[in-house]
C-alpha cells in the first residue's frame, strides 16, 4: 500500500487495486472487518471508514447479516435505460495535437447520443493506473484509450483486463499496448517517419539527424522509418546522428544533442524531428548557432499541428488526422457497443508529406 496517503485511503487504494486487478470480482464476498484490520494492522474503525466510503462510491455493497461485496457496475450498456457515457483517457487533453482528437471523439458521440468523460495520464503509468479505475467506477459503458509510454510494456495489464471482465469494450488510439488484443485507430508512423527521411535524402542529403521520443512506440516506428529510408539507399545511419530521448528529459535531451552537433566540423545538414513541436522548440537553438533554414539547414516536422505554420518558418511536415482519428475511434466503438461485439483490427491512415519551406538542397558550408 502508498505510504503517502492516511491509512483509511491507503486500505481504500488497496481494495481497489484487488477489484481492479480481478482478485475480487462484482458479487464476491470480501473479508471482515475483523480480518481486513488484522491483515493490515489497523482499527475496526479505520476499515469501517475506508468500507463506507468505497461503498458511497460505489464500488462495494453492504448486505445486512451477510457482509461487504463487491457491486456490480451501475447502469446497463444497452436498452431505453443504459449508460450513454463512454470514457476517453489520453496522455495530454489540452496540449498540442489532443484538443482537436478530444473534439473528434466528443463530436461523433454526442451525435450518437452518448457523452463523455475525460482523463489524462500526463505521461505517467500510475496516472494510467488511476484513470482506469476511475473510469471504473464511474460505470463508463466503453472506453477509448491512448496508452502512456507504449513502448515501456504494459504494467496495468490486470486493470485493462479487469474493466474487459467487466464488459467494457475498449478501443486505443495512436498507438496500442502489443499484450493487449483490441482495436487500435492509428497512423502508419514507420511510413510517416520514412516519408519524412526519403524527402531529404532525395533533396541530396545525406547528414541527416534523427531525434526521435522512444518511450513510446509512435516515437519507436517513426525512427524504424527514417533509418529504413536509409537503408534502401544503401546507406548506413552514423550513431551520432541518431538522437533518442524521454518524455522526462524532452524539454533538454534533444536541444543539448543538436547544440553538440551543430558544433563539429561536420555537421548535419538536415534534422527529422519526431512532431513539430520539437521542431518549433529547436529553431531556437538553430538560430543561436548562426543558421538559418533552410539555406543551412533542412528541419522535418511530424502531425501537420497548428504549430507548423504558427512562425516565420513553415515547416514540411506529415500529416495526422487529428479531429478524424477521433471520430473514427468514436463511430467504431459505437459500433462495438450496438452489436455487442469484442471489435479487431480498428484503421490505420497512411500519412501524407506536407512540403512548405523548411526543407531544401543541402548547402555548401
Amino acid at each position: 500500500m502508498n505510504p503517502q496517503y492516511p491509512k483509511y485511503q491507503r486500505l481504500k487504494e488497496e481494495i481497489v487495486s484487488w477489484i481492479a486487478g480481478g482478485k475480487y470480482r462484482p458479487g464476491d464476498k470480501l473479508p471482515s472487518e475483523n480480518e481486513l484490520a488484522e491483515q493490515f494492522g489497523l482499527s475496526r474503525q479505520t476499515v469501517r471508514q475506508s468500507i463506507g466510503e468505497l461503498v458511497s462510491e460505489g464500488w462495494l455493497s453492504r448486505e445486512q447479516g451477510k457482509g461487504t461485496f463487491v457491486a456490480k457496475l451501475q447502469g446497463d450498456r444497452r436498452g431505453p435505460g443504459a449508460n450513454r457515457m463512454v470514457g476517453l483517457i489520453t496522455t495530454h487533453i489540452s496540449d498540442y495535437i489532443f484538443p482537436s482528437i478530444v473534439r473528434g471523439v466528443e463530436a461523433a458521440l454526442k451525435e450518437k447520443g452518448y457523452r463523455l468523460l475525460l482523463s489524462s495520464t500526463e505521461g505517467s503509468k500510475e496516472k494510467e493506473r488511476e484513470s482506469l479505475e476511475t473510469m471504473l467506477t464511474q460505470g463508463v459503458c466503453g472506453l477509448i484509450v491512448e496508452p502512456t509510454k507504449s513502448a515501456e510494456g504494459n504494467p496495468n495489464y490486470e486493470t485493462f483486463m479487469a474493466l474487459e471482465y467487466h464488459g467494457i469494450p475498449m478501443l486505443m488510439i495512436n498507438e496500442q499496448y502489443p499484450d493487449l488484443d483490441w482495436p487500435c485507430v492509428k497512423v502508419d508512423d514507420e511510413a510517416g517517419g520514412f516519408l519524412a527521411t526519403e524527402h531529404l535524402l532525395a533533396a541530396g542529403h545525406r547528414a541527416i539527424a534523427g531525434l526521435f521520443k522512444t518511450d513510446d512506440l509512435q516515437g519507436v516506428q517513426r525512427m524504424k522509418g527514417f533509418v529504413q529510408a536509409h537503408r534502401e539507399r544503401r546507406l548506413s545511419v552514423p550513431p551520432e546522428l541518431l538522437v533518442r530521448y524521454r518524455t522526462e528529459n524532452r524539454a533538454s535531451r534533444p536541444h543539448e544533442a543538436l547544440r553538440e552537433l551543430l558544433s563539429r566540423p561536420e555537421p548535419p545538414t538536415a534534422i527529422v524531428c519526431y512532431n513539430d513541436q520539437l521542431a518549433v522548440s529547436l529553431l531556437d537553438v538553430i538560430r543561436e548557432a548562426g543558421l538559418r533554414v533552410p539555406e543551412d539547414l533542412s528541419i522535418v516536422g511530424y502531425d501537420d499541428s497548428f504549430l507548423a505554420t504558427a512562425t516565420e518558418v513553415k515547416l514540411t511536415t506529415v500529416s495526422h488526422p487529428k479531429a478524424e482519428l477521433g471520430e473514427l475511434a468514436a463511430n467504431l466503438l459505437v459500433t462495438m457497443l450496438d452489436k455487442d461485439a469484442v471489435g479487431r483490427g480498428g484503421h490505420i491512415y497512411k500519412p501524407q508529406l506536407i512540403v512548405r519551406e523548411s526543407t531544401a538542397g543541402p548547402s555548401v558550408r
